[in-house]
């Protein structure tokens, strides 16, 4: 089958020879890949960010598609649905996915103490290929796919993967009051759906930063927010004071991990040298932006090991701190019935549709930002089947 393949940092290209995924489990499931993202926390990968990510990987986290086969102890899925897949692999059963934190399922990715597994993220997520390809073979598969209503564009499916899930939980973990002032950091698809999402739960005012002016012009139709260029103004966290008498942010949110940009010594030690796990600039500005007593929410991607964060700022600020991997399968019906309901429109999210032949030039434009990219869908040539 045809999938994509990593070859090393900054290097992809199309495997036409990966073998076909098997059932090696009573409770797996083969699924044909109809569509599958590329997201920003696969450019963590592809730009060698995440520790033990082996050549010969497939990525792709984000995927829908048509069961094929199923286990014996699969029993809520038949051959021939159209499913959603959460990007999170998860039993169901142990200690943590009863609690609905289905992000740390400590079955799925037993050799990590923190995260649970994840499609096509490296080894210290499990070691799972992802759906970046024709077929994928989905573990669990009573707990986390859950079929496609049929009123449902595929294009809104795919961003119930992953997207709209984070952004939603990155909101929730900010327990935005009715007026709260939101800062969030990163306008990419998260950081935009975060934006939308804010809203949700109250907020009186959002205000985006990014570096890239077509991300900003984007975020501020889609999510009517207010958003601007960190590049053009002295410092996000002087201006978050200046723009709210001095006080700050009720709730901040990191909507961008370790390949932040707008510090010279966060990027050396975090990028360019690997000497912390990743740059953690927007979480800096985060900490630093937010109120006394207000809330930072982390759903930018960083590694498992040290950064420079100003802790002693969260500490003296009394600030709380929220964290993790969004809990997919917790947050679909609701979600769901918000795009039927038109509250969201995740579709208008995707900017491209891609050939899964040319997943080289995909990574390639994402990464670069190129032809004004947002959101780069992939489509397998099986999927026409």
């Amino acid at each position: 089958m045809l999938a994509m393949n990593y070859r090393g940092p900054q290097r992809v290209r199309l495997d036409r020879n990966k073998p076909m995924p098997e059932i090696l489990h009573p409770q797996d499931a083969i699924v044909r890949v109809t569509r599958s993202c590329i997201c920003g926390s696969d450019l963590h990968l592809y730009n060698g960010n995440v520790p033990d990510t082996r050549v010969g990987e497939t990525f792709g986290h984000e995927f829908i598609g048509i069961v094929e086969e199923i286990g014996p102890d699969v029993h809520k899925l038949k051959v021939g649905d159209q499913v959603i897949v959460p990007f999170n692999i998860a039993c169901g059963q142990c200690t943590f996915c009863k609690q609905e934190l289905y992000g740390n399922c400590h079955e799925a990715n037993p050799q990590a103490t923190a995260v649970g597994g994840i499609f096509g993220y490296s080894h210290i997520a499990g070691g799972y290929n992802g759906g970046q390809a024709e077929y994928a073979r989905v573990p669990y598969a009573d707990v986390g796919p859950m079929v496609i209503p049929a009123d449902m564009h595929p294009d809104d499916a795919v961003l119930l993967t992953d997207v709209v899930p984070t952004g939603y939980q990155a909101a929730e973990m900010g327990g935005i009051q009715k007026g709260d002032t939101v800062a969030i950091f990163g306008a990419g698809p998260i950081g935009i759906m975060a934006a939308k999402c804010a809203w949700l739960f109250g907020a009186g005012r959002v205000i985006v930063f990014d570096k890239e002016e077509y991300r900003l012009d984007f975020v501020r139709k889609y999510a009517q927010c207010e958003a601007y260029n960190f590049m053009s103004i002295e410092d996000p966290v002087v201006f978050m004071k200046k723009t709210t008498d001095s006080l700050g942010a009720d709730v901040c949110i990191d909507a961008v991990g370790a390949e932040a940009a707008g510090s010279k010594l966060q990027t050396f030690t975090g990028r360019k040298t690997l000497l912390q796990a990743g740059s953690a600039t927007a979480l800096q500005w985060a900490i630093n932006s937010a109120k006394k007593g207000g809330v930072v929410s982390i759903v930018g991607v960083y590694g498992p090991t040290l950064n420079m964060v100003p802790i002693g700022n969260a500490l003296n600020k009394g600030l709380t701190i929220r964290g993790n991997q969004a809990s997919v399968k917790r947050l679909l019906p609701r979600l769901i019935k918000h795009i039927q309901n038109g509250v969201i429109n995740p579709k208008e999210l995707i900017t491209h549709h891609i050939p899964l032949e040319e997943i080289a030039d995909a990574y390639r434009i994402f990464s670069d930002k190129l032809d004004n990219c947002i959101k780069p869908v992939l489509i397998p040539p099986s999927a026409k089947m």
